[in-house]
């Protein structure tokens, strides 16, 4: 599979009636657009190659995925009356764009020096971020949307798969369910993993679809972290941050790990 045979097979994949797909030869780039209301989604051939080089159709089948859930959730008025339960939060890193393509800027709130939380209305099988119209149309104000949010995020499950590196202890959660990382916002999880911690605690989210948490007894558990976070942050499908967090008096510190050698603040 070369670059043109990845470009043929999306275009292939994508053909709608009711969508144009444009190719920009400078970036490697398909663009493919709602012909009525003019918004699309990009999807950037390059690293979408690399990717399959990796993990062959999955990688198309994503993008296939991605785009039709972009396109679906922009062609519908979405309404937030009576959807309280299906309001959640996303972790995003401070580079995430604040407004949509067509300009609409989007609710957040700050969280660390690298993360922002985003606020999501789930669909089912895809979510869409909530804009500022979006809460106007719905005469909703951001404290409303951020409490519904933080009260739904601590209903999710926790359930976590445990593996142990030289006396250091790593947990993983990972459900797939779009809000692994969202977990991360549940203080009483990060108390309750602080308390069962015997040396000092680190969380880290390199990707939205994973949270991570480790209890580091000794150097050898910051070096393992730092490498493990780096890797799960380059194979992510929305990269988060590759630092990790320490948390210590109920606030979380963005941490450079050089291997070998605990981390100083």
């Amino acid at each position: 599979m070369d670059l043109h045979m990845l470009r043929e097979t999306l275009e292939k994949r994508l053909e709608r009636p009711e969508w144009t797909i444009n190719y920009d030869q400078d970036e490697d780039r398909l663009r493919i657009e709602n012909k009525d209301i003019r918004k699309g989604a990009n999807v950037a051939l390059k690293p979408l190659l690399t990717k399959y080089e990796r993990v062959k159709d999955e990688a198309i089948e994503e993008a296939v995925r991605y785009v039709e859930i972009t396109l679906t959730a922009m062609e519908r008025d979405i309404s937030l009356d009576g959807r309280e339960k299906d309001i959640f939060p996303v972790i995003r890193g401070t580079s995430f764009p604040t407004e949509t393509r067509d300009g609409k800027k989007l609710v957040f709130d700050e969280h660390t020096a690298e993360t922002r939380v985003f606020y999501s209305i789930d669909m089912g099988s895809y979510y869409t971020l909530i804009d500022e119209d979006m809460l106007e149309r719905n005469k909703y104000t951001l404290k409303t949307i951020r409490e519904v949010a933080l009260f739904n995020v601590r209903s999710l499950t926790h359930s976590l798969k445990e593996d142990q590196v030289a006396e250091n202890t790593f947990y993983f959660l990972n459900t797939n369910d779009g809000y692994d990382a969202s977990r991360i916002l549940d203080e009483s999880l990060l108390e309750k993993m602080k308390q069962k911690a015997k040396g000092t605690l680190a969380v880290a989210v390199p990707h939205q679809d994973v949270l991570i948490f480790a209890d580091i007894i000794n150097d050898t558990g910051y070096d393992v972290l730092g490498q493990m976070v780096f890797q799960f942050f380059t194979q992510g499908r929305n990269p988060i941050t590759a630092l990790p967090f320490i948390y210590e008096n109920g606030e979380l510190e963005p941490t450079f790990i050089l291997a070998q050698r605990k981390p100083k603040h």
